[in-house]
């Protein structure tokens, strides 16, 4: 039981008891709130949003030093954090409104990692799930990709390290200039059964802490590439370095939706692999209506694949 009592301690110390908790407390809840407000300098402002999900966390650290420390007034400080979160990232957790069933198209994304031993079984798990167009970036070794998708994905579009595999014919492809200086992102016409699906595959600039100005640079790229882009039904599938609660996200927030968001459950965190805390690896999309969204875990890669299906 919380208690702001203690025997043998003097009057002064219990009234000044939880104070410090009190005090993080409240500043967890405007970092919730105000996250966008810390200056983006070196990528700081950047960092910050990324990573305010995961600020929940805090939450429960919080109310357990209040328990330790049997402050009352510390533990009802932490549920301001606690609905601040709740209120902010608490839908995300609620199972998915979209309707499941009736999916046209299924799309996939994978970041197969430079240096793969084996991209074939990476691809090959990808390819499990049966989605009907695989976006893949860091492909090292096509080949070796081919061997295991060929068959079932006859048709093939590929810039430098970016590929699309489709079960449907693709009409047409080119390279996609977000800024590098080389093209990493590709756009293809796939002919699906319902019509004409354009189809981007990207990888953006890396992001590094205090090194963000490149990836910046390539999403504003790529955002006045979709906007500038005439087509009715738009999908974007890649590893674009950055969270949607980023700011630098915003650009293509206005113009696309976001599948996880709309037909998945949870975070959909993909980097690292092995404990994700992050999600730089999406599914936009345009003219669509998402069904479904999902995170598949694939061997030997250090992003988790990314999932969603669309109704015409």
């Amino acid at each position: 039981m919380v208690d702001e009592r203690a025997a043998g301690e003097p009057a002064g110390s219990r009234g000044r008891r939880g104070l410090v908790l009190v005090a993080c407390a409240v500043l967890l809840a405007l970092l919730l709130v105000g996250h966008r407000a810390v200056p983006n300098v070196n990528g700081l402002g950047s960092l910050v949003d990324s990573a305010t999900p995961l600020l929940g966390l805090g939450v429960p650290l919080l109310a357990l030093a209040a328990l330790l420390r049997r402050s009352r007034r510390a533990l009802l400080a932490v549920l301001l954090p606690a609905v601040v979160w709740a209120g902010l990232y608490g839908r995300a957790w609620l199972p998915p409104t979209a309707e499941a069933d009736g999916a046209a198209v299924r799309v996939a994304s994978q970041n197969l990692r430079a240096g793969n031993p084996d991209p074939a079984a990476t691809a090959g798990a990808l390819a499990g799930a049966a989605p009907d167009l695989i976006g893949l970036q860091e492909v090292a070794d096509g080949e070796r990709v081919a061997s295991v998708l060929a068959e079932r994905y006859p048709h093939r579009a590929a810039v430098s390290t970016v590929a699309l595999w489709s079960r449907w014919p693709i009409r047409e492809a080119h390279g996609v200039d977000t800024g590098l200086g080389w093209d990493r992102a590709l756009r293809a016409v796939v002919a699906a059964p319902q019509g004409d699906l354009v189809v981007y595959v990207v990888h953006l600039g890396s992001a590094r802490a205090g090194h963000t100005a490149t990836r910046d640079e390539t999403v504003a790229a790529l955002a006045a590439t979709v906007r500038a882009d005439p087509a009715d039904r738009l999908v974007v599938l890649g590893d674009l370095n950055t969270a949607t609660t980023d700011r630098v996200f915003d650009p293509l927030t206005r113009l696309l939706g976001d599948a996880q968001a709309e037909a998945g459950q949870g975070f959909g965190f993909t980097w690292p692999a092995e404990l994700p805390m992050t999600r730089p690896d999406h599914v936009l999309y345009r003219g669509l209506t998402p069904t479904t969204a999902g995170v598949v875990r694939t061997p030997d890669s250090d992003h988790r694949a990314v999932t969603a299906g669309f109704r015409w």
